[in-house]
Parts: C-alpha cells; sequence; structure tokens
C-alpha cells in the first residue's frame, strides 16, 4: 500500500488551494444534494436510499418522520495540493491530495444555499491502489488521500467523491471541480481582489499586517497565502485554517456579485484563465446557469462535518460524531413531515 501521508516536519506552507474561492469564482454555490442513507448506530431508525428503496422516500428518527427534500441538486469541490497545470498521473499516490473539501447544495423551489465543509482530515473509509494501480480494497485513512490514488484527473475526483458519498450516508454527487494550487492566484485577480478581515492570529508570526482584527486585500500576490498556509507543528491546524477560507468565502462572494452585475461575461472569461488547472464534470453552460441562479439566492447556511481532532502517530486526524452528523444530515437534506 502507498503511504502518502505528511509527517509533520516543521513549520511550512503545505500546497492548500481555496476551494471556496474555486466553488464562487464559478459561481457554483448553487448545488444541491440527494441524501441516501444506511444504518450506522443499532439504536436508531436507518436512513433509506431513495434510489435503493424506490417503494419509499421517508425516514422515522426518535419518533418523528422525515422525507427526502428531491428540490435538492449538488456538487463537489475539491482544493488538490498540486502547484503546476493538470496531468495524468500513472503512478498511484502521485494525484495530489484534496486538502479542501466543500459540499454544496441549493434548493431550487426555496432558492437557498447549503454549504458543507468536509475537514481534510477526516477518517473514513477509502479506496486505495499499489504503485501499479492493482485494487488494494478499502481502508480507515484520511479522506484527502482518496484524491492520491488516483490519476491527477477524473479517476482521482471520482474516488474522493465516492469517499465523501460514503461518509455522508451514500449521498449521491452529481458532479465535480477540482482545482490545483495555481489558480488562486488567477481568481484573486478576477475579481480585482478581495479585501477581508484576518479573523485570528494564525498568521501574524508569519507576514506583516495579518494581524486579527486588520483588513486585508488579497491578489494574486498574498491570496494563496491567505487561504492555504497553515503551521504543520500546530495540532488541527487545517481547522483553524478552513475559518479564514470562511472569511475568504463571504467577500469573495460579494466581490463577484458585483464584477457579475457590470459585466456578466467574466464568469467565462475566469473559467477559460483557469480551465488548465482544472478538472471538472460541470459543463460551462451549467456554470453559467448556477452564476446566475446564485446572484438571486438566499442566505447561504454553512455547515462542518461535526467531530473531533485527535493526534494519531504523529498526524492530525479527525473523528466524524456519527450521531450529530446523522441529525446533520437530516436537517439539511431532509423535511420533517407533519401529518
Amino acid at each position: 500500500m502507498v503511504s502518502c501521508k505528511k509527517k509533520k516536519t516543521g513549520k511550512e506552507n503545505p500546497l492548500m488551494p481555496l476551494i471556496i474561492g474555486i466553488a464562487i469564482a464559478l459561481g457554483a454555490t448553487i448545488l444541491a444534494v440527494a441524501v441516501f442513507v444506511q444504518k450506522r448506530e443499532e439504536d436508531t431508525t436507518a436512513l433509506q436510499s431513495v434510489y435503493a428503496q424506490a417503494d419509499s422516500d421517508t425516514v422515522t428518527y426518535q419518533g418523528k418522520i422525515y422525507r427526502y427534500n428531491d428540490h435538492l441538486s449538488n456538487f463537489l469541490f475539491l482544493g488538490v495540493d498540486k502547484k503546476e497545470k493538470v496531468k495524468k498521473q500513472n503512478i498511484s499516490g502521485n494525484g495530489g491530495q484534496a486538502d479542501a473539501l466543500y459540499l454544496l447544495s441549493r434548493d431550487r423551489v426555496k432558492n437557498t444555499i447549503s454549504v458543507l465543509a468536509i475537514p481534510r482530515d477526516t477518517i473514513t473509509q477509502i479506496q486505495v491502489y499499489d504503485l501499479h494501480g492493482n485494487d488494494l480494497g478499502k481502508t480507515e485513512d484520511h479522506i484527502s488521500l482518496s484524491y492520491a490514488y488516483g490519476d491527477g484527473m477524473h479517476k482521482s475526483c471520482t474516488l474522493t467523491r465516492d469517499a465523501v458519498s460514503e461518509l455522508l450516508y451514500g449521498v449521491p454527487i452529481q458532479g465535480y471541480c477540482a482545482l490545483n494550487i495555481d489558480a488562486v492566484p488567477i481568481l484573486a485577480d478576477s475579481v480585482g481582489g478581495v479585501t477581508v478581515t484576518v479573523p485570528d492570529d494564525s498568521l501574524s508570526g508569519e507576514a506583516a499586517g495579518f494581524v486579527p482584527g486588520s483588513q486585508v486585500t488579497l491578489n494574486g500576490e498574498n491570496a494563496e497565502f491567505f487561504v492555504r498556509y497553515r503551521d504543520i507543528e500546530e495540532d488541527q491546524s487545517a481547522i483553524g485554517r478552513m475559518e479564514r477560507q470562511k472569511v475568504f468565502l463571504k467577500a469573495y462572494s460579494q466581490r463577484l456579485k458585483e464584477a457579475y452585475s457590470r459585466e456578466p461575461s467574466i464568469v467565462g472569461d475566469i473559467l477559460s484563465a483557469i480551465d488548465p488547472y482544472m478538472v471538472t464534470s460541470i459543463g460551462n453552460d451549467q456554470y453559467l446557469k448556477l452564476v446566475d441562479s446564485y446572484l438571486t439566492a438566499g442566505e447561504t447556511a454553512s455547515y462542518t462535518v461535526p467531530g473531533k481532532g485527535a493526534r494519531e502517530d504523529g498526524f492530525d486526524e479527525y473523528h466524524v460524531d456519527e450521531d450529530a452528523l446523522y441529525e446533520m444530515v437530516l436537517e439539511i437534506f431532509y423535511e420533517e413531515v407533519n401529518e
């Protein structure tokens, strides 16, 4: 089995792209998810797959009945720690890691959006291969590694898509987009820079001006630093980094809305500029429709897969709270039935 884990050898800057920026820049904060769930706890009623259980689209949990919301659609967005144009990798383990994972969901009727962040150190079932691409089955490991066992292109995306789906009780994912780190400066400059308020002191010792509460304009020179840097000697630093990304999301979203209102063709221009660094199963016309819908959507609800960080054998791990995740799935993707 190929080990793709990154050992903590000191303070360094792991290559971490901004998946939220990717999603917003592509206008894809409108995505949706259909959830199909299997039992994880013996003392709870299992969520049932709508597709697998065609005779029923309802589930019972703690005495209440829930029905799957079939007005949802979904896409998975990934940030990959590769600083180069995308290209096919012929050796398993060289595909890069999915260091940022976001599932974006939109209710097409209510016109609301939900964004579910998945910590890159989440321990879950992933498919693994040896150096020659031979199937070694599944094992529990960091979800970020699911991408590495593919080819750095569509196989990597589908492996990560499947890992996310299984983590979330079988969520079917209609499309995906993965972007390498070199696209981040392009995204930042595409809207003329993004002004953010620094949320914490995680960057204050690394660059002047990045102190808590200060306002910084991010552009092609510093946006990558803001969204990807973390001190890997600090436990669970990836979780803190995720908070900076959320700050960027809100600010970038507003800038894109402003730019789009002046010049709708900006979305196509962005797609063309980042195309060498992108792997996606989503068509350009669909991106354009998603952007248009996003501009009229209501408030975005943000979630993070619930769990707790731990340190095992020198590596950060994030262990999911199964009960809380089960209830979160019901909250996001199901509606209570009042009979």
